[in-house]
């Protein structure tokens, strides 16, 4: 008898398939939902935190102010805050009142001099050939610009250095208000220090510029008074005299004397010249 076969058949293998399929939009809606809760948190952070902002960034005060203000406010500090330089060992300024020199003394003396004191040799004793000036000469140029003088047409301090005299004083500062202070220094510095170190012998007297009869926007007494203390610690860092001839000049108020203002030429008068040779006379070193 013959056995039945029994013919089993492999069941078909099932392709394999993916656990979970990738849904490139459920993707970008968690990318949205976890950016918006993380925005949400970060605002809530900065309103409740006032410091937020400096905390995270460490950024300074916010300035409000436009740019006109912060101008005024530069200026301002500019005026009240003036480093004080002493003056080294042996040299004491402004230069105190001492015994009165003779009149001649002043014959052999030069001035450097914008148009401030240009009528010296007349209303001074100073010659007229150690004057050196002109109405062109400002503090903000007198490194550069040249003027007439026996030596010939030069800057004043090749004029000073040919000639080589014993004193010299300068008074410089007519622009003030129509140049800046810090040009007007960094110039007037360059000249003195010049002067110093090509004629070490020689007495440099600068002279503190007179204060205005009355203040305008373009020119203060507090301009000048910030001016003049400028001056003062530029020639003790360099170690030249300093001669307070403002002082010489001023009423009760710190203004110009009313006499020594001329209202016809709208410059010095005749008594302020004479004033000015009067106080160099009596302080000297």
């Amino acid at each position: 008898m013959a056995k039945n076969r029994v013919v089993q058949r492999k069941p078909k293998k099932k392709k394999d398939k993916p656990f979970i399929r990738f849904n490139v939009g459920m993707f970008i809606f968690l990318f949205l939902l976890s950016f918006t809760a993380c925005f949400v948190l970060y605002m809530l952070a900065a309103n409740f935190n006032p410091e937020f902002f400096a905390d995270e960034f460490g950024a300074s005060e916010i300035i409000t102010e436009d740019s006109t203000d912060s101008t005024e406010s530069m200026t301002e500090s500019s005026i009240s805050e003036v480093e004080t330089v002493p003056a080294p060992d042996g040299l004491t300024n402004p230069v105190p009142q001492s015994a009165a020199m003779d009149a001649s003394y002043l014959a052999d003396c030069c001035l450097i001099t914008d148009p401030t004191l240009l009528q010296m040799a007349d209303f001074g004793s100073f010659s007229k050939d150690n004057i050196f000036g002109s109405a062109d000469l400002t503090t903000a140029n007198c490194t550069t610009t040249k003027v007439d003088s026996n030596f010939g047409n030069a800057t004043v301090y090749d004029i000073v250095k040919n000639k080589k005299p014993n004193v010299v004083y300068i008074m410089l500062g007519n622009d003030l208000g129509t140049s800046t202070t810090d040009d007007m220094i960094a110039s007037y510095t360059t000249l003195v220090n010049n002067l110093h170190g090509s004629l070490p012998t020689m007495d440099i007297y600068v002279m503190q510029i007179p204060p205005v009869i009355y203040d305008s926007d373009v020119k203060s007494n507090e301009k000048v008074n910030d001016f003049n203390n400028r001056l003062l610690a530029m020639c003790n860092t360099i170690g030249v005299h300093c001669i307070d001839t403002n002082t010489a000049l001023k009423n009760e108020s710190g203004a110009l004397k009313e006499e020594y203002w001329s209202y016809d030429t709208l410059a010095l008068s005749k008594e302020a010249y004479e004033a000015v040779c009067g106080y160099i006379l009596t302080h000297t070193a």
